[in-house]
């Protein structure tokens, strides 16, 4: 039986479907419905070069997680609404929340057939967590009894200001995993946290093969796994800058199983192509579309076009080792910033309502959310008092002008226009001259955020990894979390988060949670600016799609004809 925070969460999950069901009109409805399905037909899908080898541990941006979550299955899958269901899991129980007891399904295997086993889960997570192993998102297992020595670290700081880290692990696995035999599979938690098993359908805890712990660069090349697809078995599976081609898994068995095919991830670096593409009939489905097709995508893919509110959101974040934002001068700016933008403006005009104005560092549609923060004033557009902040913060110090504000973006998904529009927000409301730092990839811009290498400040958002206000603060905000690239640290930020962690009620937890949001208003490393109203639309080929409740486009459920 599981603990009663676990049912109350399972309750949020039901809540929040009622939050994210609804479609835009014109939108959702199949078109060609009395078409005969085909399961066999392969879609073709939007998508762009992947950051990193595709090893579910060290993939934390989107492009290669849409690949990898089809490539695995976890102990739990999320349904459309965010409910976790058990996949790889027969059973999780605890009886205090911090001891738990996982039963791992028999006869599971990869694609290989390698089985899988407790063992496996325990081998997986620890390779993970290893600092040695340079895995983006070890910070998901912080939780774990352990987890503080094997991912130990040195720490030394330059003259600019840049932070580097040294693995310096003093274990070589959490004390908390225990593989009591085969299928049985126990963990301690550094203190109790009721909705740990939340977490679990999240990529990061996927199994790995003993390749990949053999050759993780290889596998990640090519690599085997045990959800409803599998890498195309022909060469050249992922040809570099162009495209990933998945076939379905046959003999996958989970709760995702694939009603196409499979799945060709072409790589577009802008989207105005892809959308030609896509009314050619040349690409299946896409959920980056240009900004000019945002007033018109309706009447283009009559029928074949959705748009529901999502738990993804974006913000600009600001790096703490820039000098123009340091101090009192540094933090009148922040604010200057965060006033000088029109969100509304924003969003009704280049975003043609598929964004919503930002009122806080948590989407609407997660349990929890509080729309009137402490401190969230800071995101109401007032020109007057931007350029009151900005001239405060001159009088203080003035601006270093070799640092001009240029904002790090990638070019595809409608990011240029959306990044000219605050830029010119900040060139009218505080005299200053900004402008975009183009990239053709995502992944480079990342590069340059994990080398705290950027000139200024950059785009940044987060996609819900699993339902909880947590997914939305700890991963991004947290001292040396995962995809807290720009080095934001506050002990009293992450005290709170400890407290809402270990609260005994989803109510009390969400309370620290948004205890700690006023902490981030107050620093400002980053400023909200909108929550995405995910729109997708497709082709003649396909009969159905839809996003789940993070907004990504669950391929599997896609019907083709």
């Amino acid at each position: 039986m599981r603990h009663s925070r676990i049912s109350k969460a399972l309750g949020a999950a039901a809540a929040l479907a009622l939050a994210v069901s609804a479609c835009a009109p014109g939108g959702g409805t199949p078109g060609g419905t009395e078409a005969p399905v085909d399961p066999n037909k392969v879609i073709s899908a939007y998508s762009n070069e992947p950051q990193n080898p595709l090893l579910p541990a060290n993939t934390n941006e989107v492009y290669g997680g849409r690949v990898v979550e089809l490539l695995f299955e976890g102990l739990r899958a999320y349904d459309p609404n965010g409910k976790p269901v058990n996949a790889l899991a027969e059973s999780i129980e605890t009886t205090d929340s911090q001891h738990w007891t996982i039963k791992v399904k028999q006869g599971a295997t990869f694609t290989n057939g390698e089985a899988i086993t407790a063992k496996t889960f325990v081998d997986s997570w620890n390779f993970a967590a290893l600092s040695t192993n340079l895995q983006n998102n070890s910070f998901f297992f912080e939780s774990i009894e352990g987890y503080p020595e094997v991912s130990a670290v040195t720490k030394t700081t330059d003259a600019e200001g840049k932070t580097t880290s040294t693995p310096a692990p003093t274990a070589q696995t959490m004390s908390g995993l225990v593989a009591k035999d085969d299928q049985t599979l126990e963990v301690t938690l550094l203190q109790p946290e009721a909705d740990w098993s939340l977490r679990l359908g999240y990529s990061a805890f996927y199994p790995l093969p003993s390749a990949a712990l053999a050759d993780p660069k290889a596998y990640g090349e090519n690599p085997v796994g045990n959800g409803p697809y599998m890498m195309a078995k022909e060469t050249g599976s992922w040809v570099h800058d162009q495209s990933i081609s998945l076939v379905k898994n046959p003999d996958y068995e989970g709760p995702r199983k694939a009603k196409n095919g499979g799945v060709t991830f072409k790589f577009y670096t802008d989207p105005g192509p892809a959308y030609t593409d896509l009314q050619a009939d040349n690409l299946d489905v896409s959920d980056v579309l240009p900004s000019n097709a945002l007033k018109t995508y309706t009447t283009d893919f009559p029928d074949r076009n959705a748009t529901k509110p999502t738990a993804t959101n974006s913000t600009l974040n600001i790096p703490g080792y820039n000098p123009n934002f340091q101090g009192e001068a540094g933090k009148l700016r922040r604010q200057a910033l965060s006033h000088a933008i029109n969100r509304e403006e924003i969003a009704k005009v280049v975003f043609n309502g598929t964004r919503t104005p930002a009122k806080a560092y948590v989407p609407p549609v997660i349990e929890g959310f509080k729309a009137d923060v402490p401190g969230s004033e800071v995101l109401t557009y007032d020109p007057a008092k931007a350029k009151d902040l900005w001239a405060q913060a001159e009088a203080i110090q003035p601006y270093d002008a070799s640092k001009p504000i240029l904002i790090a973006s990638n070019t595809d998904g409608g990011n240029k226009e959306w990044v000219d529009a605050v830029s010119n927000n900040f060139k009218n409301n505080l005299g200053i001259q900004a402008e975009i730092q183009p990239f053709a990839k995502f992944a480079e811009v990342l590069d340059l955020r994990k080398t705290q290498s950027l000139v200024s400040l950059t785009r940044a958002g987060w996609q819900g990894d699993y339902p909880s206000m947590y997914n939305f603060l700890g991963p991004v905000w947290a001292t040396d979390a995962s995809s807290n690239y720009e080095k934001y640290s506050n002990p009293e930020f992450d005290r709170l988060l400890r407290e809402g962690l270990t609260s005994d009620t989803t109510e009390g937890a969400n309370a620290k949670f948004n205890q700690a949001q006023e902490i981030l208003f107050e620093d400002l490393p980053g400023l909200p600016l909108w929550d995405q109203n995910r729109a997708i639309v497709w082709s003649n080929n396909v009969i159905k799609a839809e996003t789940g409740w993070n907004g990504a486009i669950r391929y599997f459920d896609i019907e083709a004809k």
